[in-house]
């Protein structure tokens, strides 16, 4: 099977300009293709996993990816799946962001010289530098306002109000594509499908400037099956930085997805054979929660490495009855001094732990029976503890069904 039609197999294409000609490029490894990345936190979330994963896919089959970093288009906002305007962030948190991206995105992709290794770029060195008026005579005729207030990403914030910098943003990544083209004889834009408006601004703006033909392509968005986008979900974001998500935790996200929403998840995201996907498709009732663990330990290790998603595995193992060693449990460290008065407070485990932003939910938690330590269900908000009961025995504390953290002085 060529890579197109898996791609189409795997369920990854939503929308294209000529599919005849996108299947010609990419089959044949001619397609020089870029995805954007705007710069707007210092790590990837799981909802660019699939972006990464198809750049891999795609350069694997000979084709050349380029990497565009946001570190201009950023610095206006993408309007697009936004009820809101985006925080404004300078340019050093930009540049801070870019970096750690490029981190992680190694992981991924093979960059570096030579046919098919692929390349970053950073929007930032040719729009930062470009003069207003000069912009609006090279650019300006070739977009309709009529046109680009029936798109998409635009209608849905007339209501709250658009702002113009925010108008400018189709401007800008079509520019993106416009120079992409001139300078690194990029053929094809990749882009979720909620980028479609912004993608075909770039493909008519290369025509209508340079009469060439340039293709654009979007990939089906991470939804649930209630669709709601998986993993990049607005204040609850799984981060590929171990840091903000911790490989456990990671893991544990995936082992936890909807029994209906498995099989598709492993087909877009795992470099699993599509023959074996098909077997596993047939799998029903408990055995689905075999199809679950391989999807959290293949996306485990790729994006952490095979030995933490051994740990993960291992820790989840221990703590849902199926093994006995808990060592590979997130931990919360607990200090001295957070032992006031001798002891420490239940509101103050919680918020700890993470499992609540703030006192009064930790406190609605634990009153709504959320709340189990040491195998204990707590609802009693004045229970407090002293370090002798962190280290007579171990300490787990579980919030729901799902999430566990080892608390240790």
């Amino acid at each position: 099977m060529k890579i197109y039609e898996e791609l189409i197999a795997r369920g990854l294409i939503a929308q294209t300009t000529d599919e005849d000609q996108i299947r010609d490029l990419i089959n044949a490894g001619k397609a020089t293709f870029y995805i954007g990345f705007d710069c707007t936190a210092d790590s990837l979330t799981a909802g660019h996993f699939m972006t990464l994963t198809l750049m891999k896919r795609l350069q694997m089959a000979g084709n050349k990816p380029i990497a565009l970093i946001g570190g201009g288009t950023t610095m206006i906002g993408d309007p697009s799946g936004r009820s809101d305007m985006r925080k404004m962030l300078t340019k050093e948190d930009i540049d801070h962001n870019a970096e750690c991206f490029r981190r992680q995105m190694e992981r991924f992709i093979e960059f570096g010289e030579g046919p098919g290794k692929a390349q970053m770029v950073n929007n930032a060195d040719w729009l930062l530098n470009l003069n207003y008026i000069d912009l609006l005579r090279e650019v300006g005729p070739c977009f309709s306002v009529n046109n680009m207030l029936r798109a998409e990403c635009y209608k849905q914030r007339m209501e709250k109000g658009l702002s113009f910098l925010e108008f400018n943003y189709m401007i800008m990544q079509s520019y993106d594509f416009y120079y992409l083209y001139q300078h690194y004889n990029c053929n094809l834009e990749f882009g979720g499908n909620d980028q479609w408006s912004n993608m075909l601004g770039g493909t008519e703006l290369i025509r209508r400037k340079l009469g060439k033909d340039a293709h654009a392509m979007t990939i089906t968005l991470l939804t649930d099956s209630h669709g709601n986008k998986m993993g990049k979900t607005a204040g609850n974001a799984v981060w590929l930085d171990p840091n903000k998500t911790s490989p456990y935790d990671f893991y544990q996200y995936w082992r936890n997805v909807g029994d209906e929403d498995v099989i598709k998840c492993i087909k877009l995201l795992t470099f699993l054979p599509l023959e074996q996907i098909d077997e596993m498709a047939t799998w029903k009732d408990n055995k689905l929660n075999d199809a679950k663990d391989i999807l959290a330990y293949e996306l485990t290790s790729m994006v952490h490495g095979k030995e933490e998603a051994d740990k993960a595995r291992s820790a989840s193992k221990a703590l849902f009855g199926g093994g006995s060693d808990s060592q590979n449990v997130p931990e919360c460290k607990l200090a001295a001094d957070d032992f006031a008065g001798g002891a420490i407070g239940i509101i103050d485990l919680v918020t700890k732990a993470g499992f609540a932003a703030s006192r009064g939910e930790a406190k609605r938690l634990i009153l709504q029976g959320g709340v189990t330590l040491c195998d204990e269900k707590i609802t009693d908000i004045s229970k407090s503890y002293d370090t002798e009961f962190f280290k007579s025995s171990e300490v787990i504390m579980r919030k729901g069904k799902k999430s566990f953290i080892k608390f240790t002085v």
